[in-house]
């Protein structure tokens, strides 16, 4: 059930209610308003909290569901298929080489089948989230051209899916991988997918309780860093 008035929040000050507030039905939506700068966008991820509309008409609404996906880095499953497509020599990796094309791919495979909520204010907010050196690509070059990738936003030894896209059979899983690996690397705790699904689930993502995932980010948000250029290869 609904539980009393949506909050609406103003463009100031950056604020948000606690996410144990979010509605039981539509599961997770915590407010509208807002704004959709990086100021917003940072403390958002920071408190477990993350945009999700529709329409560039409205409101901004901000979600923090029941149970969110999850995935350790380097415990990504990888089918025997998967696995030999990894090996193709005419496949190259990038990490933060295109974010803009990304994250247009993304939105346009979408709404090719039940829309988008990657808006063309959704776009522009992550770019320039992507410029302050806190959103992330990775991308997937097939005879150099981008046919997978996704992208997402690094705090402290978390980072924060967004979406997806494949134009090529499993590029969106080869950059999944390549993500969680190089995470490993680099120590990170944990990947958060948002939603649940099977796709994911077939992937090593697992559930966990919007409880236990805000304890962990509170613990994360003690080591908040800007994570830089993803070309480096010291750990974090």
């Amino acid at each position: 059930m609904r539980q009393g008035d949506l909050p609406y929040l103003p463009p100031q000050p950056v604020a948000f209610p606690a996410p144990e507030q979010a509605w039981e039905r539509p599961d997770g939506l915590l407010a509208a308003g807002g704004d959709l700068t990086c100021e917003w966008l940072l403390e958002a991820y920071a408190r477990g909290i993350f945009p999700w509309f529709d329409d560039d008409s409205g409101p901004v609404l901000w979600w923090s569901p029941s149970e969110r996906g999850v995935l350790i880095p380097g415990t990504m499953k990888v089918s025997r298929s998967l696995r030999k497509k990894l090996r193709q020599d005419n496949l190259r990796i990038g990490f933060d080489q295109a974010f803009p094309q990304v994250i247009a791919a993304c939105a346009e495979t979408r709404s090719t089948r039940v829309g988008t909520w990657i808006t063309p204010s959704m776009q522009a907010a992550y770019i320039a989230v992507h410029e302050a050196g806190f959103a992330h690509s990775v991308e997937v070059f097939e005879d150099e051209k981008l046919v997978g990738g996704l992208y997402g936003l690094s705090l402290g030894s978390m980072f924060f899916g967004e979406s997806m896209f494949s134009i090529s059979n499993d590029a969106s899983k080869i950059a999944f991988y390549h993500l969680s690996q190089r995470l490993a690397e680099w120590r990170f705790d944990l990947i958060d997918c948002q939603l649940m699904n099977p796709h994911l689930e077939s992937l090593g993502v697992r559930p966990m309780a919007r409880a236990e995932f805000l304890a962990r980010l509170r613990e994360n948000d003690l080591s908040r860093t800007r994570l830089g250029s993803w070309d480096q290869s010291a750990a974090f």
